[in-house]
């Protein structure tokens, strides 16, 4: 018994590997297919104000500067 369903298992996982397909895109030549990209400062957080997210990006960076987590 533990045999049968040991080698319907190893069955099932072998042809599971078969069903593969190929995950390479069609491109067309000259167009652009994906999703427009977004400056960062443009999300809802921010909406477009690029000196608040400059000021919260280096206030972000001295928190994971070791010099400042020492004092």
């Amino acid at each position: 018994m533990k045999k049968a369903l040991f080698l319907a298992l190893t069955a099932t996982v072998a042809l599971a590997a078969c069903g593969e397909y190929s995950q390479v895109p069609n491109y067309k030549q000259g167009n652009y297919q994906g999703k427009s990209d977004t400056r960062p400062w443009e999300g809802e957080k921010f909406a477009g104000n690029k000196q608040a997210w400059e000021n919260d990006l280096r206030a972000r960076n001295q928190g994971q500067t070791e010099y400042n987590r020492i004092k």
